[in-house]
């Protein structure tokens, strides 16, 4: 009702079908009637329509899906306040060396820039949670980074599972350089690339990679964004990808 008062549209997304009945009984024969959109369903699975600022408190165990069907969403829309518990919204703006450094910090800020806005402590609710919770504001960055998300995510992935080992230590365990060595192949048929013979030896052309661009013995828990996409772009340069 409060974001009625302030917007020309609000488009709401609810999966309970008694706040969807409460809140069209709350609005029904005022003036704001029909500047309500209510879609009852699943916002995970709902297509999301146009909009320019999302105000969102989320179920916490949806934060993760939820974020990126978001950061995904075009056209790039104005910003976004959401309410996160803490810890989850802290590793969003988490930065190298911090404890709460992860795969979602980097790819959330590869993305966007997050805001702290506002501690709710759990006090503030009734009952209770165990938890307390965290306003942010998220903003697109327009234009968006130009890497391959998919292949981004898959480096920081693999890095990011054993974030204070060496980066040679992880990338070139057996399981890893066969994964490397299908997606070669995969990427030559995809792009009517001759497969070459004999095939190259994986290892060696990682480990070139690593030792020309000085990341053999750092560690994804140290590396910024910088760092990722050098590394991202080395390996492309030199035919190995990780989607």
């Amino acid at each position: 009702m409060k974001l009625l008062e302030r917007s020309k549209k609000v488009v709401a997304i609810e999966f309970d079908r008694r706040m969807v009945r409460e809140v069209l009984k709350r609005v029904e024969g005022t003036s704001n009637e029909n500047n309500l959109q209510i879609i009852h369903g699943d916002v995970l699975k709902v297509d999301i329509p146009y909009f320019d600022v999302c105000v969102a408190n989320l179920p916490y165990q949806i934060s993760s899906p939820f974020l990126f069907k978001l950061l995904a969403h075009r056209p790039i829309f104005r910003c976004a306040v959401i309410m996160f518990q803490l810890e989850f919204a802290q590793r969003l703006t988490a930065k190298p060396g911090d404890d709460l450094y992860c795969r979602l910090s980097v790819n959330t800020q590869l993305l966007a820039k997050v805001d702290n806005i506002l501690k709710v402590g759990k006090a503030n609710f009734r009952p209770p949670p165990k938890v307390d919770s965290l306003v942010v504001r998220i903003e697109i960055r327009n234009p968006p980074p130009p890497v391959n998300f998919i292949e981004w995510d898959g480096l920081v992935r693999l890095l990011f599972n054993r974030k204070h080992k060496t980066v040679r230590a992880i990338l070139t365990t057996k399981s890893t350089l066969e994964l490397l060595e299908e997606n070669m192949k995969t990427y030559m048929s995809l792009n009517n690339i001759p497969v070459p013979s004999p095939f190259p030896n994986v290892k060696e052309v990682v480990e070139k990679v690593l030792t020309e661009e000085n990341y053999a013995d750092k560690r994804a828990a140290r590396m910024d964004i910088d760092d990722f996409l050098c590394l991202l772009a080395a390996f492309n340069n030199h035919g190995i990808h990780f989607a």
